[in-house]
């Protein structure tokens, strides 16, 4: 039996654009570099289809330039998808881009119609629940409204907190498998994954925590050593990737692709 929180057929990706100079970062650590944006892109978008996976491409959108963090727009589950209504004002028409490629692969697409915010980011779905950490980008409101829409499909959905300064929840956390997530300590000792088994990433090594477990592979921001060893020993198949450039966009491996 296929596990649904790790084990995917489809992903989608979008080309960064050249406007990605110009997109949203919590602190100035500097601009960013397309062109080895665009490599590092292709290597995490060969190493999905490594897997197996079919993915989709979009085109780069230049009149969005966070677009490439495809995962903030919807929430993809096996009995249907949610497109999201970001928090981020300037990101918002990156929903109604997204929206075509999904009616065509679900046949139940959803909407958040607000007035409430949820962005992908801040959703983690595991092998009983989905987590969505309240943060700057989604509000009581917008997880009020998913809540509903997950509910008819059977889903439970649990509101948990993000830290503070911690930009989404997946910044601090991933899955690793259905009842496995990897966690920063600060965000472990909120309580949120009691229950769970819970893998620390390396002290000083925080930003290692937003990987993703894409079938096989464990997909993980390069520069972690410490982090990546301990995944590693810990019977998991790790693929570093560079994220020198989507991290100055407080951006990581999760936010490059929708997995279903």
């Amino acid at each position: 039996m296929t596990d649904p929180t790790y084990e995917f057929t489809h992903a989608v990706t979008r080309r960064p654009a050249a406007s990605i100079v110009d997109g949203l970062r919590a602190e100035d650590i500097g601009t960013p570099d397309l062109a080895q944006m665009e490599k590092a892109h292709a290597h995490y978008v060969a190493t999905l289809k490594e897997t197996g996976a079919e993915v989709i491409e979009l085109p780069a959108l230049d009149a969005f330039p966070d677009s490439v963090f495809v995962e903030d727009t919807a929430l993809c589950l096996p009995k249907g998808a949610v497109l999201m209504r970001p928090g981020a004002p300037s990101r918002m028409g990156e929903v109604a881009e997204m929206a075509p490629t999904l009616s065509t692969l679900y046949s139940d697409l959803r909407q958040i119609e607000g007035p409430g915010h949820i962005e992908g980011g801040d959703i983690l779905v595991t092998g009983r629940e989905i987590l969505v950490g309240r943060s700057d980008r989604t509000d009581a409101e917008g997880v009020a409204e998913l809540t509903r829409i997950v509910s008819d499909w059977g889903y439970s959905l649990r509101e948990v907190f993000t830290p503070p300064g911690v930009l989404h929840f997946k910044t601090d956390c991933s899955l690793l498998d259905g009842d496995t997530i990897l966690s920063t300590k600060r965000l472990d000792a909120s309580g949120c994954f009691e229950g769970y088994r819970v893998l620390h990433t390396a002290e000083g090594e925080e930003a290692a925590a937003n990987s993703i477990r894409f079938n096989q592979y464990v997909l993980c921001p390069a520069g972690f050593p410490r982090t990546a060893e301990m995944l590693t020993k810990a019977g998991f198949e790790v693929v570093e990737i560079s994220n020198a450039e989507c991290a100055k966009l407080d951006g990581g491996m999760s936010c490059l692709s929708l997995r279903f």
